[in-house]
């Protein structure tokens, strides 16, 4: 640990660059920490290029629902190119793999249709899958959430879905655990939302991704670092980025300029509380070792 502090307290930190050689590589998350969904954040690409020219390993690590590969095709077109960091990971990817490999007793047991929660730029998720789509719920044999149908939907409009699907015990997998994301200045309910309502109907339920060990496993391998405490992990949700690489071992920082800005009492031109964010932590049992306002050296 870089500090030792207590409920009263999380260090706000002016930038990354003051504690970064303590550490031989950085997981990066994406939405809220390198870009709002249009543009990489004001001091982003020079903090890339800034730990680059200290040899650190980086790992974007997102819970995009989506495959790496276009997960970082997306990053090149905000902005943020290839080359500002060693590899990517995202919770899409994990979950694409586990239905192609079919490794462990849940996907094993799972059929071949599936009712697909999606919009429909991330109808290429199923591409290479045995997986047929079926439009009605009491046709599939397990649903695939990826995330809602558009960027402003509820949950209450699903709720006669996951009604139905609770009655016929379909399993469910999330690709995407994360609740809530900012999208260009608007808050927006992520896959996450959809599964904790059904799980909260009884539903079984699959996730991939932050905050779950898993993706930090691949994450580590990737990196080819092997001690997790020679990792930074630098991100915005409390329940995912930050309490995930705690359970992971690794220190973490959480950026409060995204998706709890209101809850650290951020403002225009006006620094995080420090007393509001250790407040926050304590309750989403995470324990960042320090914030920033948003990612900067």
């Amino acid at each position: 640990m870089v500090f030792e502090v207590g409920v009263s307290e999380i260090p706000v930190l002016a930038g990354v660059g003051g504690v970064i050689d303590n550490y031989d590589g950085v997981i990066l998350d994406v939405w809220g920490v390198l870009h709002d969904g249009a543009k990489p954040f004001p001091f982003v690409l020079d903090t890339l290029h800034r730990l680059r020219e200290r040899g650190k390993k980086m790992l974007v690590l997102s819970n995009a629902p989506r495959r790496a590969v276009p997960v970082a095709k997306r990053l090149a077109e905000v902005g943020v190119a290839r080359e500002l960091y060693d590899a990517i990971h995202t919770s899409g990817e994990e979950t694409w793999q586990h239905l192609k490999r079919r490794d462990d007793d849940f996907h094993a047991a799972l059929g071949r249709t599936c009712y697909h929660i999606a919009p429909s730029r991330e109808s290429d998720v199923l591409d290479g899958l045995d997986l047929e789509r079926v439009d009605d719920i009491a046709d599939a044999q397990f649903i695939h959430n990826t995330g809602p149908w558009g960027w402003d939907e509820s949950v209450e409009r699903y709720e006669d879905m996951l009604q139905a699907a609770r009655r016929r015990d379909l399993p469910m997998v999330c690709a995407n655990p994360d609740l809530v994301v900012h999208h260009m200045g608007r808050r927006a309910i992520c896959a996450g939302a959809i599964a904790q309502r059904y799980q909260a109907l009884g539903g079984k339920v699959r996730w991939h991704g932050k905050p779950f060990p898993g993706v930090y496993k691949q994450a580590l391998a990737l990196m080819g670092i092997s001690d997790p405490k020679r990792i930074l992990a630098i991100g915005d949700s409390l329940r995912t980025d930050i309490a995930g690489a705690n359970a992971a071992g690794i220190d973490a920082i959480v950026v409060a300029g995204g998706i709890h800005y209101e809850e650290f009492g951020c403002g225009e031109g006006q620094l995080p509380d420090p007393a509001r964010i250790a407040k926050a932590a304590q309750a989403a049992g995470a324990h960042p070792i320090a914030a920033l306002d948003q990612l900067r050296w």
